[in-house]
């Protein structure tokens, strides 16, 4: 596929037919993602196929539970987590009633034909904010790089797929199902298979509505 419309294309994908799909392609997937960037070339990722069916069901529960909080603080008008956020406003959204159950995707999570756990070793990352006085994120760019080209390999194989962070919400559960050590971090879990939908050209916000010249509050960058 043209890089172009891979990347104009290669949206979240959370539905997908019941075919499976085989160990070889997955290993294709994966050959071809590792070659993402990271830094110093450290490749922190460790990638944990997940294929019994009692893990997958209990790696759902995990999601379900975070994809109820998820739901409550959006139903209080928050977004989910967001570092700014009032966390009292936050205990008190997540404290009222749950609403109604995630249904969809998070129900059949563990029903994704591919089901990707992927993780950091914290000891391999340069995590330069790491003594930041606000949310940290700079050791990400060695890990995310990696689990977007797992969606651009995927696409290239005729798949879609999502990658959720709700799971990291219960992360020393998830890293006792599957063994991970204490200098292991979860990343994300991404979903992947056959999709119901045929891709299409993704809507975004235009580039002069995010880039600006020589400071925040600058001109919109214009071609």
């Amino acid at each position: 596929m043209e890089l172009i419309e891979a990347l104009r294309t290669t949206g979240a994908v959370r539905d997908f037919t019941d075919q499976p799909v085989d160990d070889a392609t997955v290993a294709r997937i994966l050959d071809t993602a590792r070659f993402a960037p990271s830094g110093a070339n450290a490749q922190a990722w460790r990638v944990v196929v997940l294929k019994d069916p009692e893990r997958r069901r209990r790696l759902r529960e995990s999601y379900l539970r975070g994809s109820r909080d998820y739901m409550a603080l959006s139903a209080a008008g928050l977004r989910p987590w967001a570092p700014t956020n009032d966390r009292d406003a936050e205990a008190r959204a997540l404290a009222a009633e749950t609403p109604a159950a995630p249904g969809g995707f998070a129900e059949r999570f563990d029903q994704a034909p591919v089901l990707l756990a992927l993780f950091a070793d914290l000891s391999m990352l340069a995590a330069v904010d790491r003594d930041a006085g606000r949310y940290t994120f700079a050791g990400g760019a060695s890990i995310y790089p990696f689990a977007w080209s797992i969606l651009l390999a995927a696409r290239e194989e005729g798949l879609g797929g999502v990658i959720t962070t709700i799971a990291i919400r219960e992360e020393p559960q998830v890293k006792s199902l599957l063994g991970a050590p204490d200098h292991f971090a979860l990343a994300a879990v991404i979903a992947l298979g056959h999709p119901v939908r045929a891709a299409r050209r993704l809507r975004r916000s235009p580039v002069d509505a995010f880039a600006t010249v020589d400071s925040i509050d600058g001109p919109a960058f214009e071609a």
